[in-house]
């Protein structure tokens, strides 16, 4: 199995609910594992800022999917909860990002990974850190990354929400 990371955000509707019912959906995926689940983060918009405030969170996968195969699958589990197309960075039901696969450089047209702008996303860069701070990318670990990001960062820009976190967390241990 190969270790993939993905992120997830929403900021419309039930947005708890988007991201517990997208991480249940992924880890019953055939052939992928949800090893490690990040706390949930509430941040402020990015790209198109005059929208609601989202809530980002990561997650780590084991998996036997090709990076193809694991895109089309998580984008179905998109289209299963309702996500609907929507302007460049706009509001959205849910959004599922593969992020990075270590050792994995790609460029396709429908992916490219490690994802292009992931490193100077606090929103992504956080949440990845708390799960997996010694991931790296380029040659920077991803805690010394959030550490950077979060130094540059305004006030309340990513901050953790305990209880998302503990919404989500409760409905993933639910069977």
């Amino acid at each position: 199995m190969t270790e993939a990371a993905i992120a997830l955000g929403s900021n419309v509707g039930d947005r708890t609910g988007f991201l517990a019912s997208a991480l249940r959906a992924i880890g019953a995926l055939p052939g992928c594992r949800l090893t490690r689940v990040s706390s949930a983060y509430k941040t402020r918009p990015w790209g198109k800022t005059d929208q609601g405030e989202f809530i980002n969170m990561c997650a780590l996968i084991d998996t036997d999917l090709s990076p193809a195969d694991l895109l089309a699958a998580v984008k179905d589990v998109e289209s299963s909860l309702g996500r609907t197309a929507s302007e460049r960075w706009g509001p959205r039901e849910i959004d599922i990002d593969l992020l990075i696969i270590p050792g994995v450089e790609m460029r396709t047209e429908d992916l490219t990974l490690p994802h292009p702008r992931m490193s100077e996303r606090l929103f992504v860069i956080a949440p990845l850190a708390e799960i997996a701070p010694d991931l790296t990318l380029g040659n920077q670990r991803m805690d010394a990354r959030a550490k950077a990001l979060q130094a540059a960062a305004r006030p309340n820009d990513c901050v953790v929400d305990d209880e998302a976190t503990e919404l989500i967390k409760a409905v993933l241990e639910t069977k």
